[in-house]
């Protein structure tokens, strides 16, 4: 990594006010998890690298509000499967420096003009909320007080949803269930499985009354995350912001995916600094000062080392 690029970059960083972190499935991907099989990938599994194939159909099909009207079986099976691998795995480093960060008190260590700071994740597995909660736990520990040792509310923003919460597809009830399996329908459909490569290999039709149903009104119940062609959360909020941050991360996300792909490009129009940090190239790369090329949960340690500790 060239160490000028750095040294550019922790200068813009140090006098940024507000700054915004867009982040995609690059950031989950080298969290951990207990391996079942040797074959299992080192991470959550992306809908767009090897693991975007599930019961041998493209993932991203799966994550539609049409799929679900045609097989709520195979579509529950397929979100029982990445809840349970959500559970699984461990916030990494990167979510850890980014959980750092959206405590004022620590931001002001590497940005000490900042005034605000949010993540805006398209990642709906909840590992930036479990590494903030996992960071206040220990402030608490540690006997560290004061709201400014405390990530602001609402300094995490989900636009995708929640892979844990469930929502009615009738009434407006939706709760966040961390129980596995949801319905015991589910963990049976999922027997003699050993990877997400072979995950849901054999069919197994799961009748509708033994889905996941809403405690209120007794209809069928849907994963609380937004599928293709939904509208993602918090567009208003993240349009204010976009308006008036002077620094954007985009990490571990191709910037494919609007309208978030579009929130760099109106960041850098305004003048401000977009960096980016990404395994892989992205035909936005070349409009970004600086890329720091490679997994996030690498380059971030070496970018902000007095977080990494």
């Amino acid at each position: 990594m060239d160490p000028g690029l750095t040294a550019k970059f922790r200068a813009d960083f140090a006098t940024a006010k507000h700054i915004i972190v867009i982040a995609g499935a690059g950031l989950s991907a080298a969290s951990g998890f207990s391996q079942t099989h040797q074959f299992e990938p080192i991470g959550i599994p992306t809908f767009r690298d090897g693991g975007g194939m599930w019961q041998s159909l493209d993932a991203t099909s799966l994550a539609t509000p049409e799929a679900f009207k045609e097989n709520p079986s195979l579509v529950w099976q397929f979100y029982h499967y990445r809840r349970r691998k959500a559970l699984e795995a461990q916030p990494n480093v990167a979510h850890k420096i980014l959980a750092k960060l959206a405590v004022p008190n620590l931001l002001r260590t590497v940005a000490p003009a900042a005034q605000s700071f949010h993540l805006i994740t398209q990642n709906v597995d909840r590992l930036s909320v479990r590494a903030v909660d996992a960071l206040e736990r220990e402030l608490i520990q540690q006997n560290v007080k004061g709201p400014a040792n405390r990530a602001r509310k609402g300094s995490i923003l989900q636009m995708h949803g929640k892979l844990f919460e469930v929502q009615c597809t009738k009434c407006d009830w939706r709760a966040e269930d961390f129980s596995m399996p949801l319905y015991p329908a589910l963990r049976k459909a999922e027997e003699g499985i050993q990877n997400y490569t072979d995950a849901g290999s054999k069919a197994r039709d799961i009748p509708v009354d033994q889905l996941p149903r809403c405690p209120q009104c007794h209809e069928l119940a849907r994963p609380g995350v937004v599928w293709f062609g939904e509208k993602p959360y918090y567009l208003d909020v993240i349009n204010s912001l976009v308006f008036k941050v002077d620094m954007c991360l985009v990490i571990g996300t191709s910037s494919t995916v609007h309208p978030a792909a579009g929130y760099a490009y109106r960041v850098q129009r305004r003048h401000g600094h977009v960096a980016v940090f990404n395994l892989d190239p992205s035909e936005k790369d070349e409009k970004a000062t600086p890329v720091f090329r490679g997994g996030c949960e690498k380059v971030l340690p070496l970018v902000f080392p007095e977080l990494a500790d």
